[in-house]
């Protein structure tokens, strides 16, 4: 004699199947999530690397702030090499010129006449606390052809180069996650993740926590982005 499940049976076997979905779901998007960030963190680093050594193999010249200064249109007193974001953009395959700020303008005047900052409100600190601190992110910008974008600081002894990874307009949007900074080594031109040794940023506590209220929180993970297994997988919410 043939049986067959009554409703209670086939209800019961639902309930049990989307329960184990709700718990194992959220952890693979998360590791999914995290396996393209950790991919697209890696690409940026590596072209970013490979367009400074072609910069500086074509110029003669350490690409650093004493050899490109970061004045428009010209050199600085003492240099010969101009605005650092001119002589490295024609590296890339870019959508956007952005000149100095026109991706995200540093700053608009509201229907009230009141001064607000369009790049403060784009972009959270590591742990969602406050609005990133976006002095260093004013000195060049350009979208790359897949869509990542950058930001330059080129401020007194150090050029600093800032990615957004998957691309302006997608979240998170937080710096140690989508958003990671670089150094420009003054001495060998060398590319260095922030937060590793001898960058500007180094301090976890204040510059890498799940806890600081600093308006650079999120600045020094890029080292710990690049060379953690688990990094991704492990952001705070």
């Amino acid at each position: 004699m043939k049986t067959a499940f009554t409703l209670a049976e086939v209800l019961i076997t639902l309930g049990i199947i989307g329960v184990v979905a709700a718990m194992t779901i959220p952890a693979l998007v998360a590791d999914y999530r995290g396996n393209v960030l950790n991919t697209q963190a890696q690409k940026a680093y590596s072209i970013l690397q490979q367009a400074l050594q072609q910069m500086q193999y074509d110029t003669g010249m350490i690409p650093n702030h004493a050899n490109f200064g970061s004045e428009q249109g010209g050199t600085e007193a003492g240099t010969g090499g101009g605005r650092f974001i001119d002589y490295f953009r024609p590296y890339f395959l870019s959508n956007g010129n952005c000149n100095t700020r026109e991706c995200i303008n540093q700053s608009y005047t509201d229907d009230e006449g009141n001064l607000q900052s369009m790049m403060t409100n784009k972009y959270k600190t590591y742990n969602n606390a406050s609005n990133v601190n976006t002095y260093l992110f004013d000195d060049g910008q350009m979208i790359l052809s897949d869509g990542m974008f950058v930001m330059i600081e080129n401020y007194q002894s150090n050029i600093l180069i800032t990615v957004d990874v998957n691309g302006l307009n997608k979240k998170p949007n937080r710096w140690g996650h989508d958003l990671l900074t670089f150094q420009v080594e003054e001495n060998s031109g060398k590319l260095l993740p922030m937060g590793a040794k001898n960058t500007q940023y180094t301090d976890l506590n204040t510059y890498c926590s799940a806890t600081s209220t600093s308006s650079y929180n999120g600045i020094a993970c890029t080292y710990k982005a690049l060379t953690e297994k688990d990094y991704f997988k492990n952001l705070p919410k």
